[in-house]
């Protein structure tokens, strides 16, 4: 792939230059698309794995780690709808390669010994604003290469981007922490983040189904007013079901590795592989739900059962590992949550995401993307502050993280609930005419 850049999803392609655009491009995308979200979910768990020892370095309780880590999101939400609008006018190939370089110098400051608490919030703000458009504007970029049926493994292939990062992140961080200081964990994110985007800006491309920019025109599918999009029950529980999943996500990021270490008794070392093997899993779950998910996609048909129904009935299953995570007395059957069962919740990332796709115009499709995740990641500033401030409240920090782990299963159950009731992208989509993009291989008809 070079730096080339895209057509229109209703612009006259041939059938052959299609067919060698997807063999050649749509994969080798989804691979640099997935290592863009390593680094992402590397930065994010950072400071989730140095917690500790940022915490006796500055001398801060948890409700003021949590208030740093809150300080990641204070303008995620805001900057994912600004960045994710500039899609109609902006290639997402240039967007994406901004954002890596931002990544890397909001981190590379904390490896100085002067950097302190301060520094450390408004790094993470910076952090926060440069990374909030990553997964729309990612899937975005993806979607260009996949039709609407070949979209559901990609996707979540880019998602395991989440648990991947922090599987591999979880022992490699931990190991630098281990040997050079939390400081150094901060750098080594940071330089990774700087050889990313030097190798995507050698070979990230547009796909062949992304629609224009720049006020071009020839689009075969008219827009629609945005206000039906976002009121629609698909796109209103595609949000409340990512924001349950994201809440639990955002949770495990920053407080698992304390709650192993304190409540646990496990040292670093320990609690750092146990948070990698479970991040093994997360990827593992959202794999198999993605190839399951895609045939189901291609095979179609009326009886098809929908995709809130699955996505419901997942999170209502998390829910219920979490509440088994939480009251369980032995470790024989709390570990076992974190491999696989409390992971239920996270391909909900994936459906709410290919469903609000569905029922958007291509054009659209940046901003509401954006929207979503403008949305959800508002669980990702209130996790944080919420359960450290549960924790903190309780008689002991284990009665602490069991009132906050319930109350996170109970979020998940409701979440679930409305998902399984509500989230139909296919009887939206026809409401809103918006008709299935074509797979790649098959030609666009203008």
């Amino acid at each position: 792939m070079s730096g080339a850049g895209g057509g229109s999803e209703a612009g006259a392609l041939s059938a052959a230059a299609v067919r060698t655009a997807g063999r050649h491009g749509a994969w080798g995308t989804t691979w640099l698309l997935l290592a863009f979200m390593l680094v992402n979910f590397a930065d994010k768990a950072v400071l989730g794995l140095a917690g500790p020892d940022i915490m006796r370095e500055f001398g801060i309780s948890r409700q003021e780690f949590g208030a740093a880590q809150a300080g990641f999101f204070a303008l995620f939400s805001v900057s994912a709808l600004a960045v994710s609008a500039l899609t109609r006018k902006v290639r997402t190939s240039v967007l994406l390669l901004g954002m890596a370089l931002l990544w890397s110098v909001a981190q590379l400051p904390m490896v100085w010994a002067a950097a302190g608490f301060g520094t450390l919030v408004l790094t993470r703000v910076l952090l926060g604003a440069a990374e909030g458009p990553a997964a729309p504007v990612a899937v975005h970029h993806l979607h260009g290469w996949f039709g609407q049926r070949d979209r559901n493994l990609p996707t979540a292939v880019l998602m395991v981007g989440a648990a991947a990062g922090v599987a591999v992140a979880a022992p490699a961080l931990s190991a630098v922490i281990s040997g050079w200081g939390w400081r150094w964990a901060f750098g080594t994110v940071g330089v990774i983040g700087l050889v990313w985007a030097a190798v995507w800006r050698r070979y990230g491309s547009e796909g062949p189904l992304a629609p224009p920019v720049g006020g071009a025109r020839g689009r075969e599918v008219p827009e629609v007013p945005l206000r039906r999009v976002l009121l629609s029950g698909t796109f209103l529980t595609a949000c409340a079901g990512s924001f349950a999943a994201y809440w639990l996500m955002s949770s495990k990021l920053t407080w698992l590795p304390d709650y192993l270490e304190t409540v646990l008794g496990w040292d670093a070392h320990r609690a750092g592989l146990m948070v990698g093997a479970g991040a093994v899993a997360n990827g593992v779950v959202l794999l198999v739900h993605g190839v399951v998910a895609q045939q189901a996609a291609r095979r179609g048909g009326p009886g098809r059962l929908p995709a809130g129904a699955g996505a419901g009935v997942l999170l209502l299953l998390s829910a219920a590992a979490v509440t088994v995570f939480a009251t369980a007395g032995a470790d024989w059957l709390r570990v076992p949550m974190m491999f696989g069962p409390m992971a239920l919740a996270l391909p909900m990332m994936t459906v709410g995401q290919t469903a609000v796709a569905r029922i958007t115009p291509p054009a659209q499709r940046g901003v509401v993307l954006g929207a979503v995740v403008c949305v959800f990641a508002l669980g990702g500033v209130l996790a944080p502050l919420v359960l450290g401030g549960i924790v903190d409240a309780g008689a002991t920090a284990a009665r602490g993280y069991e009132n906050g782990w319930l109350f996170t299963a109970g979020l998940l159950a409701v979440a679930g609930a409305l998902t399984a009731l509500f989230l139909r992208p296919e009887r939206d989509a026809e409401r809103l005419g918006v008709p299935e993009t074509p797979p790649v291989g098959v030609p666009v008809a203008h």
